[in-house]
């Protein structure tokens, strides 16, 4: 295959599906980042309410402090899920996604655009999140640079994991049995309102194995400057993890697995 009349990489192209993904959640705002920011205070209210100060420290930090990193987190990655998985889904139903397949964008640009648009609805679902609550909680932000770059490295596997999801289901009802018997108990079971030093020994050893668990505990990291992993690991587990997954859907766009057909 030789080099393309506009050259190796489709920068305008590229620059306009993202921009379509963009777009898809910021004029539906309040649907897309305001109610995340609503749903994570009321875990906080909850949780505050519930337990408050009887439960003791965990990590050396408060309770609802050592919490707030994780459900931030789980905030984050489902909407990033939910942003690429459900453009795909749409047009799939609604017979257009021959629309974005047709233009002269290669699998990776395409698996790029989708996941930019996660990513960013990603980081700014965590923005709103770390400026509402975080604040309110008396909670500031110890290492900000490790926050963000796991923030981004969790919108990033997320929205590929989405890409994969979305092509997998043809249906609405399957993306939504998608999300919440795999998604919602991932983001749940992997540390969110609890250090896994508490596990059994078995399931302590499974839940290492989840880059889920690495992304919770690298933003814990990054708020709190404590974690059960070292974040170099975390890093490592979820950059690969995210490799992983954008390969598969590169190779489901390039052969047009469930997608043509």
């Amino acid at each position: 295959m030789g080099v393309r009349r506009f050259g190796r990489v489709n920068w305008l192209g590229l620059y306009t599906l993202a921009k379509r993904e963009v777009m898809r959640f910021v004029v539906v705002w309040t649907q897309t980042l305001l109610a995340p920011l609503v749903t994570a205070g009321l875990f906080i209210l909850i949780f505050s309410l519930a337990i408050g100060g009887q439960r003791g420290e965990v990590m050396g930090v408060s309770f609802l402090h050592f919490i707030a990193p994780g459900i931030l987190m789980m905030t984050v990655i489902q909407n990033a899920f939910a942003n690429t998985s459900s453009s795909i889904v749409i047009g799939k139903v609604q017979g257009n996604i021959v629309d974005t397949l047709m233009p002269p964008l290669s699998p990776l640009e395409l698996v790029l655009g989708y996941i930019i648009g996660g990513v960013l609805r990603g980081v700014l679902v965590a923005l709103a999140v770390t400026l509402v609550m975080f604040p309110v909680i008396g909670l500031s932000v110890a290492h900000p640079v490790w926050a963000l770059v796991f923030v981004v490295l969790g919108s990033a596997f997320l929205g590929a994991l989405g890409i994969v999801a979305a092509i997998i289901a043809q249906k609405f009802d399957q993306i939504a049995a998608i999300t919440n018997f795999i998604v919602v108990p991932l983001s749940f079971l992997s540390g969110t309102f609890y250090s896994i030093e508490a596990l059994p020994g078995w399931l302590n050893t499974i839940t290492h194995w989840n880059p889920v668990f690495y992304l919770i505990d690298g933003v814990r990291y990054g708020v709190l400057g404590v974690s059960d992993s070292s974040p170099w690991l975390g890093l490592c587990v979820a950059s690969g993890a995210i490799l992983a997954v954008m390969a598969l859907a590169w190779w489901w766009f390039k052969t047009g697995y469930r997608l043509k057909s």
